[in-house]
Parts: C-alpha cells; structure tokens; sequence
C-alpha cells in the first residue's frame, strides 16, 4: 500500500515531545485559559456545562478556532 503512494506521500518525523507542532494542543491550551485556568467547579456537571458552552461558542465561530491553531482558511 504504501507503495502506491509512492511520490504522493510525504512522511514527517516529529520530535517525541513537540505540542507546538500538533494544533490541538494550542485549542487545549486556549481551553485551559478560558474554562479551568484557577477555577475551582462545585461539581462535575458544572465542569461539564463550561467545557460545552466552550466548544459550543468555537462551533458557531469557526475562525476563531482556525487562529488558535494557526490554520489559514482554503
């Protein structure tokens, strides 16, 4: 199989650790700075409540998430 993709795959070594070059990583990384940074929840429902309202709010802005992963539009 892989041979078929010969000349149309290009194979791309990451380093072990590089969160720079994965981009969920940098929406986790907003998503901490927005839902759990020095917050404290009373329950796991309300954890649950912002973790939706935060992806909810990126779901209707696409954009937004495209500049958080450094994405351009095609």
């Amino acid at each position: 199989m892989l041979r078929g993709a010969a000349g149309r795959l290009v194979l791309l070594y990451l380093p072990t650790y590089s969160p720079w070059l994965n981009p969920i990583e940098m929406l986790w990384r907003q998503f901490r700075r927005e839902v759990t940074h020095c917050e404290l929840f009373a329950t796991i429902e309300a954890l649950i409540e912002a973790t939706k309202a935060f992806f909810d709010g990126y779901n209707k802005r696409p954009d937004g998430v495209r500049s958080i992963i450094g994405a351009h539009p095609v």
